[in-house]
Order: structure tokens, then sequence, then C-alpha cells
């Protein structure tokens, strides 16, 4: 075990971190992703990649089960986690086009928008923010805890919709509106979906399998299983989706926080379907067809390889439903963004065994409930090394300070006066 984690505290590509940072530049699919039909040819360096993977000891962590970290909450960019390595691929495409200024929409606590708001600064690029919030506070300044105080650091326009508004109009035709506007005063905007989950950003996380098998190989480590929190499906999409066409093999578990599983099966299968793969029709849950015919194309509007798609294995007229691909958890609690005092419970504890801290909207919701169905059947995880993606969100946290406060000075260390000594007088 020793050498083993020597192995792992040592992350075996650091050399190439920051290489070409801040860098608009060609990029190729990794040779197992060069079949699929529509891929980017651009990508604009933001992260601090790649990220390290370390053995994790969660606490109450079963017999013969391992847990290891790979910690995307460190790509940099502010904190940004794993919006940075989909952003990469999104605003290569937004240079490329010559915009210049995108618009992307979210809560009022958004990772995804403060990390547009950061990238779209570092371009050069205005940055457009539709938050939602309470009909309470649409018509008030939003104020300046946790990411807010970044966005509008980062110079970032706010624009304010009620939760009913987003329920009742949608986020597309939100973007679109305002999208509208700004094209109407002269702007040439690039809107961004919720999350950066599109077709173009699933890029980001097929590209980090790639990463992922690197570093496991070179620590000599065989992952049987990766999990993370699940909540636009774009990171959950590339990672199945790369684990799948890699041979990595692993099994996917995505902990949703804010949706059903049926909703993001539904979801990442159109994901896929932007990828340019056939889904059968009528098929619940979806799923993804290889293609007969090459095809031609990119997801930014490129050219791509045309090369055909072939699944491990499987013929061009299977259907290959994404239930195989992952398997979707409900692990919203008491609904999005809103923490039970269990699940700070287990941030609490994480933080105070490892270090390591969660925010608890994302992150924080997965590992409780990773570490509940381990506890709840052991046997099904024993000789199984878990693979946990921590997509970072730590700046959401000073939104939770009401409810984090008392648990930290109940169950934290204790606080005391230090009775300092007077050196003695010569």
């Amino acid at each position: 075990m020793g050498a083993r984690q020597s192995r792992a505290a040592l992350n075996p590509v650091s050399s190439s971190m920051g290489h070409n940072f801040l860098s608009l530049e060609d990029y190729t699919p990794p040779d197992w992703a060069s079949g699929i039909p529509l891929a980017p040819s651009r990508r604009f360096r933001l992260g601090m990649l790649p990220t390290p993977i370390h053995e994790w000891r969660l606490p109450g962590l079963p017999e013969g089960v391992r847990v290891l970290v790979k910690r995307d909450d460190l790509s940099g960019m502010q904190l940004s986690g794993n919006k940075v390595r989909k952003l990469e691929f999104l605003l290569a495409a937004a240079a490329a086009g010559g915009h210049d200024c995108v618009v992307t929409i979210g809560g009022i606590q958004s990772n995804h928008a403060r990390a547009t708001a950061v990238a779209a600064r570092y371009l050069g690029l205005d940055c457009h923010l539709i938050l939602r919030t309470s009909r309470q506070d649409v018509d008030s300044d939003p104020g300046l805890v946790g990411n807010l105080l970044v966005e509008r650091l980062a110079g970032a326009q706010l624009h304010m919709v009620t939760k009913e508004e987003y329920g009742a109009v949608g986020s597309t035709a939100l973007l679109e509106q305002l999208a509208l506007e700004l094209q109407a005063a002269g702007k040439n905007p690039y809107v961004i979906p919720v999350g950066g989950s599109s077709a173009l950003g699933t890029w980001g996380y097929l590209q980090a399998i790639d990463e992922i098998i690197h570093q496991s190989r070179e620590m000599g480590e065989t992952i049987t299983d990766i999990a993370m929190a699940c909540g636009s499906g774009g990171t959950t999409a590339g990672l199945a989706l790369g684990s799948h066409l890699s041979g990595l093999g692993a099994r996917v578990h995505a902990y949703g926080v804010c949706d059903t599983p049926s909703y993001f099966y539904d979801y990442i299968n159109g994901l896929f379907q932007g990828l340019g793969l056939e889904v059968p029709a009528g098929s619940p849950g979806g799923g993804a067809q290889t293609r007969t015919q090459p095809q031609q194309g990119s997801a930014e509007g490129g050219a791509a390889g045309g090369q055909l798609l072939l699944l491990q294995q499987q013929q061009p007229d299977e259907a290959l439903a994404v239930q195989s691909l992952l398997r979707a958890v409900q692990a919203r609690g008491a609904g999005y963004a809103i923490s039970t005092e269990e699940e700070l419970a287990t941030v609490q504890a994480v933080a105070a065994a490892t270090g390591v801290v969660l925010d608890p909207v994302y992150s924080g919701k997965a590992v409780h409930a990773l570490l509940r169905e381990v506890r709840a059947d052991p046997g099904a995880w024993r000789g199984r090394t878990v693979l946990f993606v921590h997509t970072g969100g730590l700046l959401g946290m000073y939104d939770k300070l009401d409810q984090l406060g008392p648990l930290v000075q109940a169950r934290g260390a204790a606080v005391s006066r230090m009775q300092v000594q007077a050196p003695p007088r010569e």
C-alpha cells in the first residue's frame, strides 16, 4: 500500500500542467474517440490540467472498498471545477465564430455562470448571465455572496428572473430572448446552455477520460467504477461514453442532484444525438446507435474525421441504450440546492477526516448518496476501486453559512483562547 500511495501522490503527467494556457489551438480527439461523427476542431486552453488523482479514505468506508478522488475542483479559473473542461470547447467555438459576448443561464449561485464569467473575461468577451431567484428578491440587488462576488468582479452583466418565470418559459427561450435583444443592440452573442451541457461541451469529459486512462496506468490502478454528481448531464455523458468507447469499462454512477433518473437518461440521450449518434425511436431513456454511413461536419461547424463509430464489438444495427453506459441514482434529497442535516454532516465529516471540502449542492450530495449505498450493501462494492470526480463548486458554500455554522460549531474542533506567555526578561 505504501508504494501505491507514493505513486498516487505523484501526478504522472504534471509536467504538462499550464502548457499553452490561454491559447486557442487545434484539437484532435483521442484515437478511441476519432469515430464520433461530430467532433470539435478547436480548443481554448483554460484549465490547469491534468488534475491530480489520489487515495481518499472516506469516513465509514467498509473494508475492501477503495475510493480515489479526481480533483477537478483544482482545475483552475477561480475554483471553477468541472465547468472548465466544457468551456474549453465552448469558448473555442465562440472565439472562432467572431462573437463579442457570451450568454448563459443558471441559478443564483450557479457555478457554471461564475465560471463562464471568468472564462469570457480571459478571452476579452463580455458576459451576460440570466440568474433565477425568488420572487421576493428578483427586483433587489442580488448581493455579493459566493459566486455572485466573482461574477460581478469579472464584470458580468446580471439579468434576473424569478424561478416561476424560469419554469414557465424555460431556459432555452430565455436565452433566445436575451440573445435577440443583444443582437438588436449590435452585439454578436454566443449562447451557452445550462451547465455548458451541450454536445460540444460533452467533449470536455470525453477528453478527461483520456487523461484518467493515462494517470491510472502510470499509477498502477485499475478503476472499476466512476462516480460523480449529476446536475445538467454533460459531465456524466462525457464520462460514460468515454469509458465505454475507450475500453476503460468502468461502471459509471451518476448521482442526480436535481432531476429524476429518467430525465437524465433522456437528456443524455439527446446529447448523444448531438454528437451524431442515431437514437432508436421509442426507446425509453433513449439509446445510441452506430451510423452505417460516415458523417461529415463537427460539433462546432468544422470538418470531422467522418469515420464510422464502432462501439466495442457492437454491430451497426444494434442499439446502445443509455442505461447500459451509466446508472442514474436519485440523490437530490430534499430538493435542488436544499441541504438536509445528514448531507451537511457528511460534508463536515469528510472535510474533518480527509481535508477535502465538498460543496453541499453537488459533490456533497453525491458523496452522501455513494456512502449510503456502499454501507447498505458492502458486499456489492467489495474489491472495487471507485474514482469519484470532485466537480468543485466550493464558492457556493458561502450561501449555506446559516446551516453550516451551527454544524461546524457543534461537531468541529473546539476554539479556545490561547494564554500567551510573555518571554522572560533578561
